[in-house]
């Protein structure tokens, strides 16, 4: 493996796309132990999937995984903390008290 070089590897996904009053949310499962480092990119292919309302939807679909070279995988270790913040999420309630 070369600093810069980067590879593309096709595997199986199962996609599940729910749009419910109790959830919303899409999730990709990579089938055959593929494992995602950080840096990769996915690509799932196909059409969209729109849910109706109250419907969940699980296809089995083709994602293409391109692996990040070496030099990209260390860069994300190296300044992924400085990120992390953006991934929380703060909720703050009021307490009322009669």
């Amino acid at each position: 493996m070369t600093i810069f070089s980067r590879k593309a590897e096709k595997v199986p996904c199962t996609v599940e796309v729910s749009h419910c009053f109790e959830s919303l949310y899409a999730h990709v499962r990579l089938n055959n132990g593929a494992v995602i480092n950080p840096g990769d990119e996915v690509l799932v292919h196909g059409t969209p999937i729109l849910a109706a309302y109250g419907e969940v939807i699980i296809e089995d679909r083709i994602a293409t995984i391109t692996r990040a070279s070496w030099l990209e995988r260390l860069w994300v270790r190296m300044t992924g903390d400085f990120e992390f913040m953006e991934l929380c999420e703060f909720s703050f309630s009021e307490e009322v008290t009669l």
